[in-house]
């Protein structure tokens, strides 16, 4: 009798979609096709004097309290980037990787449970192919999701693909992202021929193995000159570090990050923020229609509305659904089945934990 089929124990998949940090420079919009004239945008401390604003307990709510905590003033140092004063437009630059290979497990411990995982996911590609994810996947480039809050606000948002191969650009697309809706991920009309051979390339990419995608991606934000601008902000673990301002001493309450090209520093957008906006691509789950678009993760999880929107006990997460399709043979829904084939294109260990 055969053994029973099991998840395996150590699974572990890499991302197909590999995106570098971005980096941000400030310039002219009307040199925006010009190579000269940007200029690296760095980071520089600033110590302000803020007051009390938090809520207060009810035993601070005393007025006498209250005027005490006011006359001691909340000083704090941060980290800001700003457009220089004669530029008003941001220059967001980043290459993306499109690797083949997906639900090929970069470890598993299982052969049996490999060979039905590889199946599986080879005749979801034959019947349906990676043309439903590759749109969505473009439709997060072209609408500039991956600015994140330097695209509010912008008076003008041109975002330029171009195919990079042997270090030469080769053909580019173009759009205006404002003119592309956050919600839907469908494209204006305008747009929808670049937008649809955009996709086609990243399908190639994900298909093929001798298919080579590397795509750089430029974005130009006219928000204003000098205005301010938002790289990523540092997860600071360690709070010791304090420094002294007017006989104080302060902790640096907000950290930048920056990295280094050549002599200088750079303020840039971690790869892991650029790289959940571009698979802000669930709207498979149930409530999707009133909160838009969410990243691919197993559990739906949004820690800015501090939810998880797939959860087990619907058998809405990846873990339910993918054992269900491997392991017990039902089939998903086609939306739950892109749902699960995107979680494979994110990576992750996925292994079921010894008990």
């Amino acid at each position: 009798m055969p053994n029973e089929l099991k998840t395996a124990s150590v699974l572990a998949f890499e991302r197909k979609l590999d995106p570098s940090d971005a980096l941000l420079f400030g310039g002219d919009w009307s040199a925006r096709n010009a190579a000269q004239g940007w200029t690296p945008i760095t980071l520089r401390e600033k110590s302000i004097r803020g007051t009390i604003s938090n809520r207060l307990k009810t035993k601070d709510q005393d007025p006498a309290k209250l005027d005490a905590a006011i006359e001691n003033a909340n000083l704090q140092t941060v980290d800001v980037a700003t457009l220089p004063a004669e530029a008003d437009t941001l220059k967001v630059q980043f290459t993306l990787r499109v690797l083949p290979g997906t639900g090929q497990p970069s470890a598993c411990n299982d052969a049996a449970y490999r060979q039905k995982l590889t199946t599986t996911v080879t005749g979801y590609v034959q019947q349906h192919g990676f043309t439903e994810l590759a749109r969505r996947y473009a439709a997060n480039l072209a609408n500039g999701r991956f600015l994140w809050r330097n695209r509010i606000g912008a008076e003008q948002v041109e975002v330029s693909v171009a195919r990079i191969s042997n270090g030469e650009s080769g053909k580019t697309w173009t759009f205006q992202a404002l003119k592309h809706s956050l919600l839907d991920l469908d494209a204006p009309d305008a747009d929808a021929q670049a937008l649809s051979e955009l996709a086609a390339l990243i399908a190639e990419g994900l298909t093929k193995n001798d298919a080579h995608v590397l795509l750089q991606v430029t974005a130009f934000v006219r928000i204003g000159a000098g205005q301010e601008v938002f790289p990523s902000q540092e997860l600071i673990l360690d709070q010791s570090q304090t420094r002294t301002v007017n006989g104080k001493s302060v902790k640096k309450s907000k950290t930048l990050y920056d990295v280094k090209v050549g002599d200088k520093k750079v303020a840039a957008i971690h790869s892991q923020k650029i790289g959940n906006a571009l698979r802000t691509i669930d709207t498979w789950y149930s409530e999707a229609a009133s909160n838009g678009p969410i990243a691919v993760e197993p559990y739906g999880s949004v820690t800015t509305q501090g939810r998880a929107w797939r959860q087990p006990k619907e058998k809405s997460d990846f873990y339910s659904l993918l054992d269900g399709w491997i392991i017990k043979d039902k089939v998903p829904a086609i939306d739950q089945q892109h749902f699960v084939i995107a979680t494979l294109i994110r990576g992750g260990v996925f292994g079921d934990a010894e008990k």
